[in-house]
């Protein structure tokens, strides 16, 4: 018999998903794929301590001139989705960032739909099922996006993807 919820179980459970050889992972959920409340957000009723997860990746494409990391979630009663954190302009030499999110230079976060230029953990309404934060890392094609400081996550999205060589993503979930 086919079980809908089952395969949807089986997705949850990947902790690394691949473009070609490019990996992203996420240290921040149990094995099941769901986000530790720590990383979560601090206000708006959540009682996380909004830390920024590590984030790891490797086999990024050749001609691999900088990165950019997104979390969004889609599942947001927003109608437009919800940006978490955007960081653009991470050296090519990276592969990735600790715990708590310290950028190297030249990176720059982007402000985020909580309006801070840092991360903004999950925090869905109280009762809502479970959101899917997709983190995504891009491998571009140029060194800096070039973007002005108060560039919104849509507008860095869009000159990001006309630089993209590859991209890696992994899917959590948290819900309260």
């Amino acid at each position: 018999m086919f079980r809908p919820f089952a395969c949807l179980a089986l997705v949850a459970l990947a902790t690394t998903a691949q473009a070609g050889t490019f990996r992203l992972r996420v240290d921040a959920a149990d094995a099941q794929g769901h986000i530790a409340t720590r990383y979560s957000y601090d206000r708006f009723g959540c009682s996380g301590a909004n830390v920024a997860p590590a984030v790891h990746w490797d086999g990024a494409p050749a001609g691999t001139r900088s990165f950019a990391l997104t979390v969004f979630d889609p599942d947001a009663p927003t109608g437009s989705g919800f940006w978490h954190w955007v960081v653009i302009d991470l050296p090519a030499s990276a592969h990735g960032l600790a715990e708590g999110g310290r950028l190297p230079p030249p990176a720059r976060a982007v402000r985020n739909d909580y309006g801070d230029k840092a991360w903004g953990g999950p925090c869905p309404p109280a009762g809502d099922p479970p959101h899917h934060y997709v983190f995504t890392v891009y491998a571009l094609d140029v060194p800096a996006l070039g973007v002005p400081a108060d560039a919104s996550p849509a507008l860095t999205g869009f000159m990001l993807r006309s630089h993209v060589l590859g991209k890696a993503q992994q899917t959590l979930t948290f819900g309260r």
